[in-house]
């Protein structure tokens, strides 16, 4: 297994963000739909958002560049990089107040 960078791989994303009309990339960089651990770079420009969904296990966001909110029922916790953010058991979704990326981390 060699070495990923997560930097250029954090370039890329947004890059491709960028060209997309809902403003969202995202490649998984370790594991996958049917392994116990899953690591997923997803990029929001500006803006945008996941809009509210379920999280199928237990879950981190660590924000690798940019600002985000994370927003659950009525809290939300903002994210600046460098910040580690702990998904709630609970719907939630993820805003782009500045272009950012994200590492999602999913424990099954």
């Amino acid at each position: 297994m060699s070495p990923s960078s997560l930097s250029v791989l954090a370039e890329e994303q947004l890059a491709l963000a960028r060209a997309t009309n809902n403003g969202r990339s995202a490649r998984t960089v370790h594991g996958g739909s049917a392994s116990t651990l899953r690591q997923t770079l997803i990029a929001l420009v500006a803006g945008h958002a996941l809009e509210e969904h379920a999280s199928p296990g237990d879950a981190t966001l660590q924000v690798l560049r940019g600002r985000v909110r994370l927003v659950a029922q009525d809290q939300s916790w903002p994210g600046a990089a460098g910040d580690l953010l702990v998904i709630p058991d609970a719907r939630h979704a993820l805003h782009a107040d500045e272009d950012a990326v994200v590492l999602l981390t999913v424990a099954r």
